[in-house]
């Protein structure tokens, strides 16, 4: 039967060592992959006092004033570091869909570890995907918890790679040497308090589909929260309290998903945010 809500999926048993164990967690990551793209993981072993500086450098930095989160704002479209203040994108133009911009704000950074003198990162195909990062000066602890978070994040991500390898029926370690040098980015949403009406066909972000292989979303369980398209076009809720992932793989569904904008009567929404 085709999954048409998000699962919840536990995948500390794939640690355990128990390979019975993780094939099975394999096989329900595989069939959220092909249903509907989209999956909540548990057990995934971040530690929750990261998650917490992550999460209290990046209100920090969003309660600066505008001109000062301006001092890093994201230099050039093409390059996803940085700021990017409120209305200052709309993300459902990667559809071909013309948007009024998203009721949101950002905080972008990309790989913490790239090495000096390595052609690999530099050279003419590298394009801007290894930008210097943009650090605010303001909160001091921003730099080095979301660093820590970055490589975390990492880790994590190759691990459901592999997890995917085994859904897929390949070996355990075949996309290791594909993603060893990634060109991942941490990015933070703020979701200001909305005290007016949203214009014609806006949303907090716009409905998308992300690209690459993986997506991890940290996100809060507030009104106006993250809703993925099943098969069936339906929008459904996603159950917030972990962290979420959204696939890309051979097999998997290509899911659209959009942090809703509150009902009518709650248009005074409280504020929200992700990573």
């Amino acid at each position: 039967m085709t999954l048409m809500h998000v699962p919840v999926i536990d995948i500390a048993p794939y640690w355990a060592g128990d390979r019975v164990a993780a094939r099975r967690v394999a096989q329900r990551v595989g069939e959220a992959c092909r249903d509907i793209g989209f999956l909540v993981i548990a057990g995934h072993g971040i530690d929750p006092a990261l998650v917490a500086r992550v999460d209290a450098t990046a209100r920090a930095f969003f309660d600066l004033p505008l001109a000062e989160k301006m001092r890093v704002a994201r230099p050039a479209p093409d390059v996803t570091r940085g700021y990017i203040p409120l209305e200052g994108e709309a993300v459902a133009a990667s559809r071909g869909e013309l948007t009024p911009g998203d009721l949101n704000e950002s905080m972008m950074i990309g790989p913490v570890d790239v090495p000096e003198g390595d052609p690999y990162f530099r050279a003419p195909q590298a394009g801007k995907h290894f930008h210097p990062n943009l650090w605010p000066e303001r909160p001091l602890d921003l730099r080095p918890a979301w660093t820590a978070y970055f490589r975390a994040m990492g880790e994590l991500a190759s691990t459901v790679m592999r997890i995917f390898a085994t859904a897929l029926d390949l070996r355990e370690d075949f996309f290791d040497g594909k993603i060893d040098r990634h060109i991942s980015r941490l990015r933070a949403r703020n979701y200001p308090e909305q005290l007016e009406p949203p214009r014609p066909g806006q949303l907090r972000a716009g409905a998308h589909a992300d690209y690459g292989s993986l997506t991890i979303l940290k996100a809060e369980a507030n009104p106006g929260g993250l809703e993925v398209c099943n098969q069936a076009g339906e929008w459904v809720e996603v159950p917030i309290g972990s962290s979420t992932t959204r696939t890309t793989t051979p097999r998997s569904a290509a899911s659209r998903a959009a942090p809703i904008r509150p009902a009518p009567r709650a248009i005074r929404s409280p504020p929200r945010a992700s990573t």
